[in-house]
């Protein structure tokens, strides 16, 4: 990885709010800046929208940018942001009486919206949106003791324990998503190790899971499973199998310095602004696994 390319890249393409990520990712950042690049995506309701998930560019507060939000707040630690303990508020405003909250709420302006955005049953949980929230969520809640004590933080992560222990056939991205619920809470729940081993049957020795309904050769591998070190899910996989997916992440930087996402995007912009957030990503896990 040459981090340097990957400097440039993000100045010369990446949004604004993964340029300030991108800072505190190498030492050069000010958390007030990062936070304050969030709130521009930030909504009166506590939630977050505005295009901060890419590929989907409505104004209102959805579930898919609190992701990216929790993503955010747990990069400020040790700072703990009061907008994270209002987030929960917020989704605790659309979670279901089972206590998962949905893929989406209505979307009433979907211009530039992936379909599976615009599609999406506000009144059908999802382990999917839940697991992923929750698991950003625990990673922000062990340095914020608000999000910690949150009620719908155990309250999501209740769903989603339940919810996995009763899939049989988890889709890739459920899989991927509930794993890291499970390495997020394995500490504090008995049952953990039991689900990590449940869901560890579903993924074959080489960590590829294709991602149904996704491109054609689309999918999960063990690093989107377990992108770091040490940790109860990164023992399902060989350490050959992993060396070799640092190695394919390391080749991956393009000759810009960035990287790209696997997956469609839905929107030119999406398309960029998913390659700024993507790099950020990649030099996060080669630095968290000693490659930089």
């Amino acid at each position: 990885m040459d981090l340097n390319r990957a400097s440039d890249f993000m100045a010369t393409h990446a949004r604004l709010l993964d340029r300030r990520r991108f800072e505190l990712l190498t030492g050069e950042g000010d958390r007030d800046a990062a936070l304050a690049a969030l709130n521009a995506y930030r909504n009166p309701d506590g939630g977050y929208g505005h295009g901060l998930e890419p590929d989907l560019r409505s104004r209102t507060s959805q579930p898919g940018p609190a992701l990216h939000a929790f993503e955010v707040f747990a990069e400020l630690a040790p700072v703990a942001a009061p907008e994270a303990a209002a987030l929960c508020d917020w989704l605790e405003t659309v979670t279901l009486p089972d206590g998962g909250i949905p893929f989406g709420v209505r979307v009433p302006d979907p211009a530039g919206c992936a379909p599976f955005w615009t599609g999406a049953d506000p009144a059908a949980s999802s382990l999917q949106i839940t697991a992923v929230v929750a698991a950003t969520a625990h990673r922000a809640a062990a340095h914020d003791p608000a999000v910690a004590a949150h009620p719908w933080l155990a309250c999501a992560t209740r769903f989603c324990l339940d919810a996995v222990r009763a899939k049989t056939e988890p889709h890739a991205l459920e899989l991927a998503f509930a794993l890291w619920l499970l390495d997020a809470v394995h500490a504090a729940e008995p049952e953990a190790a039991e689900l990590i081993a449940l869901l560890g049957e579903h993924i074959p020795p080489d960590g590829l899971v294709h991602v149904a309904g996704g491109l054609e050769d689309e999918m999960m591998r063990p690093l989107d499973f377990a992108p770091l070190p040490g940790t109860p899910v990164r023992a399902l996989f060989a350490p050959d199998v992993v060396a070799a997916e640092l190695d394919r992440l390391e080749r991956a930087q393009e000759a810009d310095g960035g990287w790209r996402v696997d997956f469609a995007s839905y929107s030119p912009a999406a398309e960029l602004e998913w390659r700024g957030y993507q790099t950020v990503k990649a030099v996060s896990i080669l630095r968290a696994n000693g490659r930089a």
